[in-house]
């Protein structure tokens, strides 16, 4: 039989990796994807957003029972959390989508190949070789997404109590007490879920703020909204060391010079990913990553001509799975020679599903002020939003930061109900180049949440309707 070549020889099946495969079968390209472990999905299927995000949701069910009185739901004083079949739910969920990849990779005529992929050097007469565990697979172009893994503070290992995302969602029950370092979007989300199964939870944060890439405002709320909520947390905290105790751990950590000391059953580190690339063949190219990431251009070509990166190990771009996704859709796209555009890194939505909900896009007021700006804002609260009411969350608002002058949209920032859902609107009105002015003249349904987005434009001119 002669040997196969492939258009394209994807190594990684996370969303980066995933989405580029569908695409390159869409456009008819011959595509193999090559994924180490036995399922398809990566760590956003498996272990990060979505598992994460189906306990976020059972969280947040069982705090609207709290409540229910108000609803006047009676008769559930004695309810009963069942923690087992919550994880069986969670499970229930990430096999279900793995299913789902199965059948798109069959649907598009994408190859899976299962092994360890790594590249040999570049192409030879304009063919890559793959090695994929001793079996070589040709390609004309290759697309390195081999994702990231949880980043270990230096001296310890991931076991029963020091925990990552990855133990951390496979706890056979609910800790009573939890330290968190790192306030981050996977260190508030755990905060979240674990606070509202009544465990004891405490966040040290090494900067100045909780989730710190988020606007100072959305910071100083969701601060608020977490002491109101029962969540402990110390920022410009420093973690000196951890030790075991008999029934759990201990953190001494200093804070304003002084040293403190903590004790839970259980730890979660939370201080941010670093990428897979080692081992997979980059010193055999011209690719020379930076601590770890790898350098493209806005196309994701890297500087090895006919290998793209793409996900978590790009440099510069935030480590999430719609960036990936999308980033694997821009590289297809220059391979096949089809129109497309590359990322406007400034319309990047950034979405963390703690409770409140946090949802943003571009410029923290800030950043725009820093950049030389003369801005404007808008801001609206959820209380005055009647959807808001019905639905019994009232906590956070809508921030419009915009340019005074012209009344481009330079970022918009929310904290609130529905958050992650709700900034798809921004991200849309700012990849079209929509004005303030254009927000304030469209007609948003009442009542809705979303209509909290028409007030927060108004209020830009002082003209807020329902404030």
């Amino acid at each position: 039989m002669p040997e196969t070549t492939y258009d394209i020889a994807i190594i990684g099946s996370g969303p980066a990796g995933y989405t580029a495969a569908i695409r390159a079968g869409q456009y008819g390209l011959k595509t193999a994807l090559i994924e180490k472990d036995n399922v398809l999905g990566g760590t956003c299927l498996h272990v990060g957003c979505i598992p994460t995000k189906a306990l976020l949701f059972n969280a947040e069910i069982w705090d609207h029972l709290k409540d229910a009185k108000e609803f006047g739901i009676e008769g559930v004083d004695a309810r009963k959390l069942n923690w087992a079949a919550i994880q069986e739910r969670k499970s229930k969920i990430v096999t279900k989508h793995t299913k789902g990849l199965d059948f798109l990779m069959k649907k598009n005529k994408v190859e899976v190949i299962r092994g360890y992929g790594k590249l040999t050097g570049p192409e030879q007469n304009g063919i890559f070789t793959v090695d994929v565990d001793g079996r070589a697979i040709k390609a004309k172009n290759v697309i390195l997404s081999t994702g990231s893994e949880a980043r270990m503070i230096p001296g310890l290992q991931a076991d029963d109590r020091i925990l990552t995302n990855i133990e951390i969602l496979s706890l056979k029950d609910i800790p009573k007490s939890l330290v968190i370092v790192g306030a981050g979007a996977v260190g508030v989300e755990f905060a979240s879920i674990y606070r509202s199964f009544d465990c004891e939870v405490t966040i040290l944060e090494m900067l100045p703020r909780l989730v710190p890439i988020e606007d100072e405002e959305v910071s100083k709320e969701l601060a608020r909204v977490y002491r109101k909520r029962g969540i402990n947390f110390h920022t410009s905290a420093k973690v000196e060391k951890i030790d075991k105790t008999k029934s759990g751990i201990a953190v001494t950590f200093t804070v304003d010079g002084k040293q403190q000391k903590l004790e839970a059953e259980k730890i979660l580190i939370a201080v941010g990913r670093k990428p897979r690339t080692e081992n997979i063949g980059l010193e055999k190219t011209k690719i020379k990553p930076e601590r770890g990431f790898i350098q493209t251009d806005s196309w994701m070509q890297t500087a090895e001509p006919g290998v793209y990166a793409i996900g978590d190990i790009v440099l510069g771009t935030p480590q999430l799975a719609h960036v990936g996704g999308m980033e694997g859709i821009v590289a297809v796209t220059k391979i096949a020679g089809k129109p497309g555009k590359p990322i406007n890194p400034e319309h990047i939505p950034n979405a963390t599903y703690c409770h409140p909900e946090i949802g943003s896009v571009g410029l923290t007021q800030t950043k725009a002020e820093e950049a030389g700006y003369t801005v404007k804002i808008g801001k609206f609260p959820f209380t005055a939003n009647s959807r808001a009411s019905i639905v019994g969350a009232h906590e956070g608002f809508i921030k419009i930061v915009s340019d005074a002058e012209y009344g481009e949209i330079l970022g918009v920032h929310i904290i609130g109900p529905q958050a992650t859902e709700l900034i798809a609107e921004a991200v849309a009105a700012m990849s079209a180049e929509a004005t303030v002015e254009d927000l304030v003249w469209t007609i948003h349904a009442h009542p809705t949440l979303a209509e909290a987005m028409l007030d927060a434009a108004n209020s830009v001119f002082g003209m807020a309707i329902n404030a």
